[in-house]
């Protein structure tokens, strides 16, 4: 016989911290990110638009 998708009673979230799990992971992302950005910018600043683009065309073509 066919069982129901879901089952008759709610299971409950014995976690530690219910819910904060996502939060650290979008923090994390955003400070990842933050440090990639920053990283670009000081890249660009201390080598110049033409050597920068030229490391990120050099980067890519090593990669592909």
């Amino acid at each position: 016989m066919a069982q129901p998708l879901h089952p008759a009673h709610r299971l409950s979230d014995n976690s530690p911290n219910p819910g904060r799990m996502p939060s650290v992971l979008v923090w994390g992302g955003a400070a990842v990110g933050g440090l990639v950005v920053i990283g670009a910018l000081a890249l660009w600043f201390h080598y110049g638009s033409h050597v920068f683009f030229e490391m990120i065309r050099t980067g890519l073509a090593a990669c592909f």
